[in-house]
């Protein structure tokens, strides 16, 4: 997809303009948010549950290598390969090499932000291999030839009428030419067309939600079934997956899995859980011939014990972003690359540097919505704010903002003058808000109050009020 990170606010304005793309969202308005706080009630050991995952991951997180060579280990074991890419390139090249051995003219594919974050349908179609989406939200932006808006539904920002558009136009070389506009008939006809592109696939890729170091298995979650067709149908499976999506055992999936669909839709599990472990063997009634994983780090390794390693406990949920104020006004699109929202925020600088990223660990209000329903518990508004100090300190922000904030520190560690000078300002923004005790434009916050007014302060200062305070106790 198109880099267009640095381009956010410009995209964030474009956003708020789109009528189509807020009707969208108003359509949509909290229901994932309410369907999570409905399946969290109903488990009372949900946050317990919570403290173990996170104990898992980052004890996975302290001990990676060991846990992915046990990987590859009990992959081999099983007949299965493990190829190890560091940088996307090397994970393109090892695909197109499986595909080629293979022989592979059409690829299925279940959904994988992976695959978006490394570009590999465009690579695959340069390369004569055509790839096929099959999730429904993924197959809708294939058409649209767009990248997906969310980690979980792909397709968020589409209205039903926008899709009947696209299969209309699409469809007519199936022979469908009649407009539909229900969206169970909608479903139905992207399933029949579906239905000959798994048949006659020849490679299907899918991506992970777990590797399980124990058995090698690898899990997908899903709720169409296109993920369980993808890889048991074609003669070779490939998951393509990076590298923090290894667990030790069994039984830390089954905790993780509690968690994972309850924080994402808000159901118990998902309609599809599937645990895929090596090609078919003898006596097995289906199933892959080859069998190959391949592990992406792209940078990862490299954020390891640093500030912002927390950010690699993520189960890929999207529970920030459907309670996230400003994604849920601008959309994914706005972002300008594969992950939206806090989570973007908090790891595309990382991936994309901090001078591109710029602007979207700024996107946040730190209202620690996201923070508080991540069901690993990462702290995403301090590894936004250890970016935004990065940022600070590279000198990629605007030099009146560091000025600013150069002089705020000055002022800051002087009580004295520091309380001078509010009680300066304090008057100052009484006197700008008027008789309305609201001040519709102030001077370096332009942006800020051109959509509210910002209140007037109201009675003494919180230094006053805390001496008073303290007075009031010693009498």
């Amino acid at each position: 997809m198109e880099l267009a990170a640095h381009r956010f606010k410009e995209q964030a304005r474009t956003a708020l303009d789109d009528r189509i793309l807020q009707d969208s969202f108003a359509r949509i308005g909290g229901k994932f948010g309410d369907a999570r706080s409905a399946a969290v009630a109903g488990l009372p050991e949900f946050d317990a549950l919570r403290d173990e995952g996170l104990a898992i991951k980052s004890h996975v997180l302290d001990h990676l290598d060991v846990y992915l060579e046990r990987f590859e280990a009990a992959v081999t074991a099983r007949g299965g390969k493990v190829h190890w890419a560091a940088t996307p390139a090397e994970a393109r090249e090892a695909i197109l090499a499986v595909a080629r051995a293979a022989g592979a003219r059409t690829v299925t594919k279940g959904k994988s932000m992976v695959a978006e974050e490394i570009g590999l349908n465009p690579f695959l179609e340069q390369n004569g291999v055509e790839p096929i989406e099959t999730d429904l939200g993924e197959y809708i932006i294939q058409l649209a030839d767009e990248p997906p808006s969310h980690i979980i539904a792909p397709a968020v920002h589409k209205t039903k009428a926008q899709v009947s558009d696209l299969f209309h136009e699409h469809h007519a070389r199936y022979g469908k030419t009649r407009k539909l506009t229900d969206g169970g008939d909608l479903v139905a006809e992207a399933r029949e067309v579906l239905r000959q592109k798994y048949i006659d696939a020849d490679m299907g890729i899918t991506g992970a939600n777990f590797l399980v170091a124990e058995t090698g298995s690898t899990v997908i979650v899903t709720n169409e079934g296109n993920g369980d067709l993808t890889q048991s149908l074609p003669r070779v499976h490939l998951v393509l997956a990076s590298i923090e999506k290894v667990v030790p055992t069994l039984e830390d999936v089954s905790t993780l899995l509690r968690i994972l669909a309850r924080s994402a839709t808000g159901q118990e599990m998902s309609v599809y859980t599937t645990f895929s472990t090596g090609p078919k063997r003898d006596g097995d009634l289906d199933g892959p011939e080859e069998f190959h994983v391949v592990l992406l780090d792209n940078g990862r390794s490299r954020l390891l014990g640093g500030p912002a390693s927390e950010v690699l406990r993520c189960i890929r949920c999207g529970a920030c972003m459907n309670h996230c104020p400003v994604y849920r006004a601008v959309g994914g699109h706005a972002y300008g690359w594969v992950y939206p929202g806090p989570i973007g925020a908090a790891i595309d600088p990382h991936f994309l540097g901090v001078k591109e990223a710029y602007h979207l660990p700024q996107a946040s209000s730190f209202c620690g919505r996201c923070e508080e329903v991540c069901p690993m518990r990462i702290p995403l508004p301090k590894i936004m704010r250890h970016w935004r100090e990065e940022a600070f300190r590279q000198s990629v922000t605007p030099a009146m903002q560091r000025h600013a904030v150069r002089a705020w520190a000055w002022l800051a560690a002087r009580p004295r003058l520091y309380r001078i000078a509010a009680r300066l300002a304090a008057r100052g923004l009484a006197l700008a808000g008027g008789r309305r005790g609201r001040a519709a434009r102030l001077p370096f916050a332009g942006s800020w109050t051109a959509g509210r007014d910002m209140p007037a302060p109201e009675g003494r200062s919180f230094h006053d009020l805390w001496a008073a305070r303290g007075r009031e106790g010693r009498h």
